[in-house]
């Protein structure tokens, strides 16, 4: 149990990671920050579709893989809604922690609770190289997300330290959402399919939704697309030199 909280924890803490070189800089071209987010978009692609999606399928059938997608896919829909969502501007400003941040906040915040959730239900499984590898991967892709939470606190006016505590808070969510996620699938075997499934539904819905349409907003689709590719092929990589 020890070992998995603190690959939870590692996990999570590499978003602060990625916000601490983010204070060297004070903006970041439209090109560099689309180039991430697509990169970034590649990573969860792999996660979901190498790693999640084959470990469900492996545990159950499509019937339970496609009520799994289906309900991630649903959740964010619903919570999307509900919670008050913005999108990161290229645009720096001088205010201070102004509503469009603490809305960006919120919505990073949700995008970490598929990601801690696929870390905890992938422990949970029957699988012992599945929670590392998931991990691993989440931990990735939380770096240059975390470099873009703290980029954008900072350009908006945000002071530095608050940026990186801020940045801190969004971990703090994904680490509940880990621990949560294998508490719960680890006292219910037969939830654990569905919870992989979930948590892949639940990515490639932020992937879809958010980081691609982010990524290509400004015209540089072309960098964009090999940025994703690339981040694709180095999950694939790492996943596969891991096991």
């Amino acid at each position: 149990m020890n070992d998995i909280a603190f690959s939870c924890l590692i996990a999570s803490l590499c978003t602060l990671l990625g916000a601490i070189p983010a204070l060297l800089f004070k903006h970041v071209s439209h090109r560099g920050r689309d180039s991430l987010l697509a990169y970034t978009a590649g990573i969860m692609v792999a996660a979901s579709t190498y790693s999640l999606i084959p470990s469900a399928l492996k545990l159950s059938n499509l019937p339970v893989l496609t009520i799994g997608i289906l309900a991630g896919t649903a959740v964010l829909t619903v919570m999307e809604k509900w919670i008050p969502h913005a999108e990161p501007s290229h645009t720096p400003r001088t205010d201070r922690m102004n509503e469009k941040s603490l809305f960006f906040l919120i919505a990073m915040g949700l995008h970490n609770l598929p990601e801690g959730l696929s870390v905890g239900v992938s422990y949970a499984s029957d699988h012992p190289d599945l929670g590392p590898l998931v991990s691993f991967a989440i931990g990735l892709q939380n770096v240059p997300e975390g470099f873009l939470i703290a980029l954008f606190l900072l350009s908006h006016g945000v002071g530095r330290w608050k940026a990186i505590a801020f940045s801190f808070g969004t971990a703090l969510v994904e680490l509940i959402a880990c621990m949560a996620g294998y508490h719960f699938t680890s006292r219910v075997s037969g939830i654990v399919p569905y919870g992989l499934a979930f948590a892949a539904g639940a990515m490639l819905f932020i992937v879809y939704k958010e980081l691609i349409p982010e990524s290509h907003g400004d015209g540089h689709e072309r960098p964009a697309t090999f940025a994703f590719i690339a981040g694709l092929l180095t999950m694939i990589a790492l996943s596969h030199s891991f096991r």
